[in-house]
C-alpha cells in the first residue's frame, strides 16, 4: 500500500513462550498447629492464675497478718480451721418453710450456733453470747452477722423471737450440716460457736460450751479478724 510499509514478519518480536511462574506457600503441619495452640493455652491459663492471684491477694495478706505476725502477740483463743471449708451448695429452709441456697450466707463474717428447735438451756446460752458478741464489736458490727442453724424439723419456740430479731435462723438437716461444720473431738456441735469468713469458709471454733469469761477472748479474735481484713471486706453483702 502507498504511504506505508509492511514489516515482515520475521521483524515482528515473538511473545516469550515461558512457563507462568507461581508462588506456593506451604501450609503448616499440624504439629506446628498443635503445638502453637498448646503454648497459647498455657498462656492463657498462667494469665488467668495472675488475675486469679491479684483478686485474692489482699485476702492472702490479711490472713498472713492474723495468722503469722499477729502484731498484739497474743494467742488466739478460737481453734483455726486447717484447711477451711467452703460452704457445701446444699439447700436450707427459713422458718417460713422458703428453699434458700446455704451459700446465700457469704458475703459477711458469720457467727455461727447449732441446735435443734427446741433449743435447751445450752443453745439459749450460746444465742445470747452470740448476740453479746456482734453487739460488742460497736461499728464493726455490721460486717458480722448472726446464724442460727437448725438441726431438725421442729419450730422454734415463741420464747426466742426477741432474742432472735436481726439474726439469720435456717433449717439444715444434720448430714449436710456435717459436710461443713464439724464440733472438737468428744463433743457435739451444738457445743460450739462457728465462725465463718465473707467467702463462706468455715475458719474458726470457739471451744466448746463457753462462758462470759471465754466470750471476752473470743471477742479479741473476731476484732483481730476484722482488722485484719478491713482492706477488702465492707459492711453489707
Amino acid at each position: 500500500m502507498s504511504g506505508s510499509k509492511l514489516l515482515p514478519r520475521s521483524a515482528v518480536p515473538a511473545a516469550a513462550d515461558e512457563p507462568l511462574g507461581l508462588t506456593v506457600h506451604s501450609m503448616p503441619s499440624p504439629q506446628a498447629l498443635g503445638a502453637e495452640a498448646g503454648r497459647r493455652t498455657v498462656s492463657g491459663r498462667w494469665k488467668m492464675i495472675a488475675v486469679m492471684l491479684m483478686c485474692a491477694a489482699p485476702v492472702i495478706a490479711s490472713y498472713f497478718t492474723y495468722y503469722v505476725i499477729r502484731p498484739e502477740g497474743r494467742s488466739v483463743y478460737g481453734e483455726l480451721i486447717e484447711p477451711q471449708r467452703t460452704v457445701p451448695e446444699v439447700k436450707a429452709l427459713t422458718r417460713n418453710g422458703v428453699s434458700v441456697p446455704l451459700s446465700t450466707l457469704k458475703g459477711q463474717w458469720l457467727i455461727v450456733a447449732v441446735a435443734d428447735a427446741a433449743c435447751d438451756a445450752l443453745c439459749e446460752q450460746q444465742l445470747y453470747l452470740q448476740r453479746q458478741l456482734r453487739e460488742s464489736l460497736g461499728r464493726e458490727k455490721d460486717r458480722v452477722d448472726r446464724v442460727w442453724l437448725i438441726s431438725d424439723a421442729g419450730a422454734p419456740p415463741a420464747r426466742l423471737d426477741n432474742g432472735l430479731r436481726g439474726a439469720t435462723v435456717l433449717r439444715v438437716p444434720p448430714a449436710q450440716l456435717s459436710q461443713w461444720l464439724q464440733p472438737a473431738s468428744g463433743h457435739d456441735l451444738a457445743e460450739h460457736l462457728y465462725v465463718v469468713d465473707p467467702m463462706g469458709n468455715w475458719m474458726m471454733r470457739f471451744p466448746a460450751r463457753m462462758d462470759a469469761a471465754g466470750a471476752s477472748r473470743a471477742k479479741r479474735d473476731l476484732e483481730r479478724l476484722l482488722r485484719a481484713s478491713a482492706s477488702w471486706d465492707e459492711p453489707g453483702r
